[in-house]
């Protein structure tokens, strides 16, 4: 049986999540992070997605699989049928920021420095359908709120992550349905250490005002959906 699923998204600290859930007593990831069942599934049954899950009396167990924040409401519907009780957790961050590491991860994955390509390059990138989608996160939680109900989704904000860690976690173990007690005894500093971090490449300044014009009303619409405000997303100078 599974009884959490985090949905996402892509470049938002789900290996940071995944190492310190994995860590905690009471939890289990018995087929590992990223399954990838349910948006490449190619005809395989539910059955065999719970089948992933064996049961395991005194724990919960669950996958993080960034690509499921994707997912069109037929398939999400699917999934509810095959785990109508499962908790979800979807991490979210600057689209801005998020849009720049998910270039500079595709850069590497294409074997090329910084200095090797243009910003049309970049540009291409950032306006390519995964990118634009997988920072449209309104559209998302939409998407999935659509079909579950809205306090099965805890969603967390990057920002959160790196400046108040301890306390992400704590919320999201009472979400899951686990103790406390482990993150809260926690050592600090290494709840502070980044994991899975990528480049160091500071945005082009002729590429951020780019980001800027892209991703703006996505911002103002995650303020208001949260009451956040989320001015320095808009104000970020591009360093990393």
């Amino acid at each position: 049986m599974i009884d959490f699923l985090g949905i996402g998204a892509q470049k938002c600290g789900t290996y940071w999540l995944y190492e310190h859930l994995k860590g905690h007593p009471q939890i289990r990831f018995p087929a590992g992070k990223e399954i990838h069942f349910w948006d490449q599934r190619r005809g395989r049954s539910a059955e065999q997605w719970m089948a992933l899950f064996p049961e395991a009396p005194g724990f919960q167990q669950g996958e993080i699989t960034p690509a499921y924040a994707l997912l069109n409401v037929e398939v999400i519907s699917a999934v509810r049928v095959a785990a109508p009780s499962v908790k979800l957790f979807y991490s979210i961050r600057n689209p801005i920021a998020r849009a720049w590491s998910s270039a500079l991860m595709a850069l590497g994955r294409a074997e090329l420095t910084i200095d090797e390509v243009s910003d049309q390059w970049f540009i291409d990138h950032f306006e390519s359908r995964g990118s634009r989608q997988r920072g449209g996160f309104l559209k998302c939680i939409e998407n999935w709120l659509s079909v579950f109900p809205e306090d099965s989704l805890h969603l967390i904000v990057f920002d959160d992550l790196r400046d108040n860690p301890r306390h992400v976690l704590l919320l999201l173990a009472a979400h899951i349905g686990v103790d406390e007690l482990p993150f809260a005894s926690a050592d600090e500093s290494k709840l502070r250490i980044p994991i899975f971090k990528g480049p160091d490449s500071n945005v082009r300044p002729s590429l951020l005002d780019y980001l800027r014009r892209i991703y703006i009303g996505e911002i103002r619409k995650m303020s208001g959906y949260l009451g956040r405000d989320f001015t320095a997303w808009t104000e970020w100078d591009g360093s990393r």
